[in-house]
């Protein structure tokens, strides 16, 4: 489903990512961890185009993107391969003139040029699956800030993309509030959908995902099963920011 090969971006001459590569299976989760600065959102956004890398290759299912030196791919190559994929940031980044289900079917109104009863059939039911049925027709500033991220997750998912990404998505939550987002997105895991996350929530990284991705100064330190990762690795680095962060109690 994804193919990251040799992955590389600079800011500024600051080289963020060091050749990444990795490979995700459809159906599959991947958690992404490391400390900040480690390049893990950067990564995410060059999965989604946000940030163009400068060079490598990157595959989402039969669509492949090569990246290297001065080279422009057409907008319209880009906007297809960014269809691929949802992002849910960790700000909600909704249109706060806007209700919930209208924020959701923003996209395919807009992007797909959707028929707005159809949009919003499907909006409906988005909401629904996230459990926010009856909240629809409220504005973000009625909603708690674990709602206004579902309702981020539902827009993203109202796109019909193969692949979701996760960028710290509990992280401007009270934690109080933390849960009711991880628990949609465990159960989007089980029902098959593929995931990128970045997220410092290690129990559910445990939980959760089918490989865990520590990633350090811009590289890939260790990738393997929750397992390997939190149990088994004998990484000196892995081990130093897992013990710093009290996965080990």
């Amino acid at each position: 489903m994804i193919k990251v090969t040799d992955l590389y971006k600079a800011f500024k001459g600051n080289e963020v990512l060091k050749g990444i590569s990795l490979s995700v299976k459809k159906g599959e989760t991947a958690v992404i961890i490391g400390p900040s600065g480690s390049g893990k959102t950067t990564f995410l956004r060059c999965l989604n185009l946000l940030e163009v890398p400068d060079a490598g290759t990157i595959q989402i299912g039969d669509l492949s993107m090569s990246f290297s030196g001065n080279h422009r791919h057409r907008t319209r190559d880009v906007t297809n391969f960014r269809k691929r994929t949802g992002m849910v940031f960790q700000g909600y980044h909704l249109f706060p003139h806007k209700t919930a289900v209208e924020n959701v079917m923003e996209g395919p109104i807009v992007v797909q040029k959707q028929n707005k009863k159809e949009a919003r059939e499907r909006a409906l039911a988005l909401l629904e699956k996230v459990g926010l049925a009856e909240h629809a027709e409220k504005y973000p500033y009625q909603l708690s800030g674990g709602q206004e991220q579902r309702v981020g997750i539902a827009r993203a998912m109202a796109m019909n993309p193969d692949v979701l990404l996760f960028d710290e998505p509990t992280s401007a939550l009270d934690p109080e509030l933390v849960g009711e987002v991880l628990n949609v997105m465990k159960d989007l895991a089980e029902e098959g959908m593929t995931m990128v996350v970045v997220t410092h929530e290690m129990a559910f990284a445990r939980e959760v995902a089918n490989q865990v991705i520590f990633m350090d100064g811009g590289k890939i330190i260790e990738k393997g099963t929750p397992e390997d990762i939190f149990d088994r690795s004998e990484n000196e680095r892995t081990n130093q920011f897992l013990n710093r962060i009290k996965v080990r109690v």
